[in-house]
């Protein structure tokens, strides 16, 4: 299966926007960029919302259709272990693999004696192309390694291997997903997860480590955005020394999890693709809902009285929204308007305060992120919320096309 060199990953919360999302990698295919789509939705978000995985797959079977999208695409089963990914295995052709909790776990000795063994060759100073400085290996920090993660990829082994029981080798794309720890990677560290997963048989096409810094959910990178560019070029080039090293997939690219709206790093990752020629996916979360609200509002009547109705049940359930989210969102709660204060808004000022607009004044990155997490709300006043999704859907699909386009796919890909 190709998934190609640039994929993109496009979370859509309530399944509306898939021709909108189209679109935008339709426009850009016009400019000579293939991007591949893949529609991807965690278990979290169909449980809060009540879809299914096969509700992803008829959307985007669906936008493909209407639009004679002629290229590869995939739908992602986002963010699954052995626990709840059967649920996704029919609907799903690309599964990320999500490890990071068996981090830590300590390996058992004869594994990690074996693993050591094995990949002496390592030991040493280890130079990679593209990178100046070299990285030096010995036994007692090989070791180390090694115990930190062969039981997270061991896990995503037994993951992998239950998906192809049912699925089929070479029938389906596998991330492994470590993003979601609490200390980066580094490159050596990096370099003998890719030695591991290569043993374990997983023929990985995309890797999501975690990188310095903050990616909150829908807003900027928070972050020194120097040491960002340094840890992304090193991992490519690890990448690179471990496909030939271990015989990985040729195609294997690193993922680039909430990802959306890191508008400070865009360039830097662009630079890195050229520099090093190399592949990359980008998974967004769930920005496209807000450009929903952002049409709502824009739409004016009952469209911006449904949006101010959201933000207003939002803010009085705000512990229980955020709770979920707590180590991807920084909410300053003093810079949250009151809804008095928003019932006075009309359509330009809520959609400027949600938009993720640095240069605009009105601009509240607290009030998006609220926002953000408040899809539960949204979920819980349907038929209401998808009727005005209908009745508003030219101005959505514009906000939505515009979104994905304009400000991730330019500024990442061009």
């Amino acid at each position: 299966m190709n998934l190609g060199k640039y994929s993109f990953g496009i979370g859509d919360r309530f399944g509306r926007q898939g021709k909108a999302q189209l679109a935008a990698l339709i426009k850009a295919k016009e400019q000579g960029l293939d991007i591949t789509p893949v529609w991807n939705k965690s278990h979290r978000e169909h449980s809060i919302i009540g879809t299914q995985p096969g509700d992803v797959r008829a959307e985007a079977d669906e936008a493909v259709a209407a639009c004679d999208w002629q290229g590869p695409y995939f739908v992602d089963a986002d963010h699954i272990g052995l626990s709840n990914v059967d649920a996704f295995v029919t609907a799903s052709d690309f599964f990320t693999l999500d490890v990071a909790d068996f981090i830590g776990r300590g390996a058992a000795p004869d594994d990690v004696d074996r693993f050591v063994e094995k990949h002496r060759a390592l030991l040493g100073s280890v130079r990679l192309a593209g990178i100046e400085e070299a990285f030096e290996v010995d036994e007692v920090q090989l070791r180390a390694i090694a115990s930190k993660y062969l039981a997270a990829v061991g896990e995503a082994g037994k993951v992998y291997r239950h998906i192809e029981t049912t699925k089929g080798s070479g029938n389906f794309i596998t991330e492994v997903s470590m993003d979601e720890t609490d200390a980066p990677q580094t490159p050596v560290e990096m370099l003998i997860i890719l030695a591991a997963i290569a043993d374990e048989g997983i023929p990985a096409r995309t890797i999501a480590p975690k990188f310095s810094g903050r990616f909150n959910k829908g807003v900027d990178y928070v972050g020194d955005a120097a040491q960002f560019a340094r840890e992304f070029e090193q991992d490519v080039a690890v990448i690179a020394f471990a496909v030939e090293q271990f015989g990985l997939p040729a195609d294997l690219k690193l993922s680039v999890h909430s990802g959306s709206d890191k508008f400070s790093i865009y360039g830097r990752i662009n630079a890195a693709l050229r520099k090093f020629d190399a592949g990359v996916h980008v998974k967004t979360a769930g920005t496209t809902w807000l450009e929903e609200l952002i049409g709502l509002a824009l739409a004016g009547g009952d469209g911006l009285t449904l949006a101010k109705d959201i933000y207003a049940r939002a803010l009085a359930r705000m512990d229980e929204l955020c709770g979920p989210y707590a180590t991807v969102i920084d909410i300053d709660t003093d810079a949250l308007p009151a809804p008095d204060e928003v019932e006075k808004w009309d359509g330009r000022m809520f959609a400027g305060a949600l938009r993720h607009d640095p240069a605009c004044d009105a601009y509240n990155p607290s009030f998006r992120q609220l926002l953000h997490v408040a899809y539960k709300v949204a979920a819980e006043t349907a038929p209401r919320f998808l009727d005005a999704l209908k009745e508003h859907e030219t101005i959505i699909a514009e906000q939505v096309t515009t979104n994905i386009y304009d400000r991730h796919i330019r500024p990442i890909f061009a």
